[in-house]
């Protein structure tokens, strides 16, 4: 039994001399490797072209002016590189790493825009899917659905609407999930929290529809209209239809 004990004991300390040795091997290749290059990946999405892989490459050659073709891998911090890629506009996430060969890749997922605050005289901003604002681009627009009035304005103050207004958040995603009323509604005028007007693209009426509450109640009031108001009376009958109020459509 003492005889196994001492072997099993020698096997162990040789195991741990190995693994010690492939860890010392292993270091000491990485603190020979040097750095070859850089890479952006921007993940494609239709229609979002926002992120410019060659605006990033030059953004973190101006940031990291050390990180040149050479160079040990030692001396580049991915995890700074990293955090400083997801400050900029329009980066949703980015990941950054290197491979055995010391070859950096930046792979950036975007935010996504679905509603644009469009303000008379100053820059308009735009809201992300998540409720983040961002800013306009100079090289790219996207054509969303438009916000306007005091209300909506004052959104651009702040970064991020996701909680503060989550009803109006709800409310911009439902008519972004949906084929039909993402291509029938054009635009909000949010001149206070309670009252928004609905923009359409076929029909001149402007729909009034009130807070961002009872989405889908609203909503299938405006679509009574359309099935069976508008084929009775025509296009041209009515200039304002209100579906604010509980339990009823008005028309005049």
């Amino acid at each position: 039994m003492r005889k196994f004990r001492i072997k099993k004991s020698l096997i162990f300390a040789a195991l741990t001399l190995v693994l010690i040795g492939f860890i010392g091997f292993v270091e000491k290749k990485d603190s020979e490797k040097v750095f070859t290059g850089i890479e952006i990946r921007v993940k494609g999405i239709a229609d979002v072209y926002f992120v410019n892989e060659k605006d990033i490459l030059k953004n973190i050659q101006t940031e990291f002016p050390l990180m040149q073709k050479g160079v040990s891998m030692q001396e580049v911090d991915l995890n700074k590189i990293e955090k400083k890629v997801e400050t900029y506009a329009f980066v949703s996430n980015a990941e950054v790493f290197a491979d055995p060969k010391g070859h950096v890749m930046v792979e950036i997922t975007q935010h996504i825009p679905i509603a644009r605050i469009v303000r008379p005289s100053a820059a308009d901003g735009y809201i992300s899917t998540e409720g983040k604002i961002l800013p306009t681009s100079n090289s790219y627009t996207t054509r969303v659905m438009t916000l306007e009035g005091a209300y909506a304005e004052n959104l651009l103050k702040l970064q991020d609407i996701s909680e503060s207004h989550s009803d109006l958040m709800a409310m911009i995603n439902f008519i972004n999930e949906d084929e039909f009323w993402k291509a029938q509604i054009s635009g909000m005028d949010i001149s206070r929290k309670t009252d928004i007007k609905l923009y359409q693209q076929v029909g001149k009426q402007v729909i009034e529809f009130g807070e961002a509450k009872d989405l889908e109640e609203k909503f299938e009031k405006i679509n009574l209209f359309y099935e069976e108001i508008i084929p009775a009376k025509g296009w041209n009958a009515y200039s304002r239809v209100s579906v604010k109020y509980k339990g009823q459509i008005v028309c005049e």
